[in-house]
């Protein structure tokens, strides 16, 4: 199996061998114009779950995208794809970018929920004991969560996640720990964050 740059290789120059711009490959594709350019420059790693739609897209053999000349290792890689592993944050880069990136974890498609993941580990106990320290927390991109809801939010000038509750209360958003030893975090005007996406569930190494 090709790696994720030899496979972008092969899009990206099958692309620009046809004059297909990346907004005409969003619209025949269905995937956002942001995400296609991130998968192009690398912040953002390919969805191999993706290969059949843009291979079709782009007239290219699924089978020669990968690497693979066995139909069965195309099922296989159909639904299983790699969801990043979030680490030290740089400061104004997307969440997802290779520099934030510590590792992968692959997943099977069937059991995961649809959109943009990521991985965030839980650092500390605020949120014990509903989130062990050290637990590997799957992540929903979303800009918006519901009261109640456990978010990833960027804190501090944008070099820092935090999981936390989320509760809207006037002008301001509480980010609220499950453990009562910690103290609410307060988002104000004067005080910005941005919520990253919504915990969709957690799992923890033996």
């Amino acid at each position: 199996m090709r790696s994720n740059d030899g496979i972008m290789n092969i899009l990206i120059e099958a692309r620009k061998r046809k004059g297909i711009s990346i907004n005409e490959l969003a619209s025949l594709t269905g995937v956002a114009k942001s995400s296609i350019s991130r998968y192009e420059n690398r912040s953002r790693q390919f969805p191999l779950d993706q290969t059949d739609t843009f291979s079709k897209a782009l007239g290219l053999d699924p089978k020669e995208v990968l690497g693979f000349n066995d139909d069965s290792n195309i099922s296989l890689v159909k639904s299983i794809i790699r969801i990043p592993i979030i680490g030290e944050i740089a400061c104004g880069d997307p969440i997802t970018a290779q520099e934030n990136i510590s590792g992968y974890v692959e997943e099977s498609t069937e059991n995961l929920p649809s959109g943009e993941l990521f991985y965030l580990k839980a650092k500390g106990s605020s949120m014990e004991p509903t989130i062990p320290n050290g637990s590997n927390v799957l992540i929903r991109e979303q800009p918006e969560v519901e009261d109640g809801e456990i978010a990833a939010v960027l804190v501090n000038g944008d070099t820092e996640a935090t999981l936390k509750r989320v509760k809207h209360q006037g002008n301001i958003i509480m980010l609220i720990p499950d453990n009562q030893e910690y103290n609410p975090y307060i988002i104000t005007a004067d005080n910005p964050a941005k919520i990253l996406g919504k915990a969709i569930r957690f799992t923890t190494d033996l």
